[in-house]
């Protein structure tokens, strides 16, 4: 029997009075009032959802926390470009203005190493103590190691700036990484089924104007520097420790409503059900052993008794008749290959996109300097070097990304999760067919016939797995387990982009600078046809209740 089903609360409760009250020795006691009482909630609270304050509070929250996560996460592209001026600005030859490999590898790493830590351990909380408690922690860690990396230097001998940086953004991707499993949780634990796939999505989307404001305030910052920086490209240390510092404010403009939302109604109901389930395991333990005492005590008669009487309530039959309603652990429940797959599924598919998605998304100067809209890295000015790249940085993303995002928003509910997902696999893995073993043709041939097909990638991987990846992971697992499991698929999403920045985006200039490009697209067309097949293990969730999608069933009690 599933707490969503077209039966009445009513005879929902008659069904269970029968039940039990065939059960020898079991009445209807008050616990067992207060469990159908709760499953009667939940049944209505999906068809209670409306638009109200609290919703659009909660919206506003999640939504700013993408924005920040976003900035804070790609602003790191304009500030390896900014550390090559002020660090190695009296370099010689190639290496002048440039971060040397290491340094720029280990600061674009940082976030991620620190967001897999974080999805993991915080998601974990979010089920263990609670979503929105873990969801302000997150917030507040990410706010202080915003601050703490805007003052970053050189400490002592073996510490220079790039590794006081890199521990800092560690940290910082550790709060970051809380708010992928909570603010999924949240939202999809809040809404209607027939919107939630719309709002988890919408909250998620708002990452591609974070992507876009990064290099808006790259622009913005130095263009107020432009003439010191001119003068003196040392001036360009004020710009980075800026650029970064000014990411904590939408998140300190957000602490309070954070630190004041409650937990949603259904995970309240699920802690009170668990609570009653244990509660219940406790009272038949009592019953057993209080008739195993009597048995003990007159085995002479009650053998008598059940000579002539073969259905006598011995203790063995008691506990076959009045099992327990306990819950399944989180190894029990994905000991089951039909649950597992369903993990696995969203992990690997996770996996495989972010190989890509970090891959591109954290060199996106590659790209830029492809189509020649970087400009010369040693003759230019270094103020107008830096904004023509934010400016390369804002059309790559509004051309492709940010529509993409809103495009799955608006189609989510219509066109459905699983169907986005391989669409957006399937178009990806052709695109990155083309534009590897075509690379060096179509830029030689036309400049804009390789932008056309490289925004047609960014527009699928928005309208397909970028989104989905996200907004899946919070509807197909059990609302105790949700948290953890989403943390788990975000967190081998993060392993993927560490493979991509510390593994494959390595060999970019083997034979040349950027000469292995092309065979790093073939490699990201191979990731995303695994994407592709992996989707079928996962079910689709359009317009069913959380429940439902995950058979979450008195028989699992």
């Amino acid at each position: 029997m599933s707490f969503h089903n077209s039966s009445s609360a009513a005879d929902i409760t008659e069904v269970e009075k029968r039940r039990m009250n065939d059960m020898p020795g079991l009445d209807i006691d008050e616990r067992d009032r207060d469990l159908l009482q709760r499953q009667r909630e939940l049944e209505d609270l999906d068809g209670n959802t409306k638009v109200n304050w609290e919703m659009i509070k909660k919206l506003t929250v999640c939504g700013v926390a993408f924005l920040n996560d976003a900035y804070d996460m790609f602003a790191i592209n304009i500030v390896a470009m900014i550390l090559g001026f002020v660090y190695y600005h009296d370099a010689e030859g190639a290496a002048q203005n440039t971060v040397p490999k290491k340094w720029d590898t280990l600061i674009k790493i940082a976030v991620q190493i620190g967001c897999l830590l974080g999805q993991l351990v915080l998601g974990r909380l979010g089920d263990k103590i609670g979503r929105t408690t873990v969801y302000s922690a997150s917030l507040m860690i990410a706010i202080i190691t915003t601050i703490a990396s805007a003052f970053a230097n050189s400490m002592v001998k073996g510490f220079n700036v790039f590794v006081v940086l890199f521990i800092w953004r560690v940290l910082l991707g550790f709060g970051i990484g809380g708010d992928y499993p909570l603010t999924a949780t949240i939202v999809s634990e809040y809404a209607s089924p027939s919107q939630r796939g719309k709002m988890i999505a919408a909250v998620f989307s708002c990452q591609g104007f974070g992507n876009v404001l990064a290099p808006i305030v790259g622009i913005i910052v130095t263009a107020c520097f432009k003439g010191a920086i001119d003068n003196d490209v040392r001036n360009l240390d004020y710009v980075w420790r800026l650029i970064i510092g000014l990411g904590c404010i939408p998140g300190v403009a957000t602490l309070y409503w954070r630190l004041t939302m409650e937990d949603s109604k259904r995970f309240q109901l699920e802690t009170a059900k668990a609570a009653a389930a244990n509660a219940d395991e406790d009272m038949l333990r009592e019953k057993l052993l209080a008739k195993r005492q009597q048995f003990a005590s007159d085995e002479p008669q009650q053998e008598e008794a059940r000579v002539e009487s073969p259905m006598l309530d011995t203790p063995e039959l008691l506990a076959e008749q009045q099992k327990p309603r306990r819950a399944k652990t989180f190894m029990q429940y994905f000991g089951e290959w039909r649950h597992l797959k369903v993990l696995l599924g969203t992990s690997i598919a996770w996996f495989a996109l972010d190989v890509a998605f970090y891959g591109i998304n954290l060199n996106s100067a590659v790209v830029i300097d492809a189509i020649g809209f970087a400009g010369n890295l040693y003759t230019d000015k270094p103020s107008h070097f830096i904004i023509r790249n934010c400016l390369g940085n804002i059309i790559i993303n509004i051309l492709g990304s940010v529509p993409g995002y809103w495009i799955a928003v608006f189609t989510i509910e219509r066109l459905g999760r699983k169907t986005i997902q391989l669409m957006g696999f399937g178009m990806l893995t052709i695109l990155y067919i083309v534009l590897g073993f075509a690379y060096h043709k179509i830029l030689d041939k036309s400049v804009a016939g390789f932008i056309v097909l490289f925004t047609l990638a960014q527009l699928f991987q928005n309208f397909g797995p970028n989104v989905t990846t996200f907004v899946i992971p919070g509807e197909v697992f059990p609302t105790r387990f949700r948290s953890t499991a989403h943390g788990i698929s975000a967190a081998a999403g993060k392993l993927g982009a560490i493979v991509a920045q510390g593994g494959f985006m390595q060999l970019k200039d083997r034979g040349g600078k950027n000469a292995f490009i092309d065979h790093l697209l073939e490699i990201f067309a191979l990731f995303m046809l695994i994407g592709f097949v992996v989707t079928f293990w996962i079910p689709e969730s359009k317009g069913r209740t959380l429940e439902e999608i995950c058979d979450e069933s008195e028989e699992y009690y």
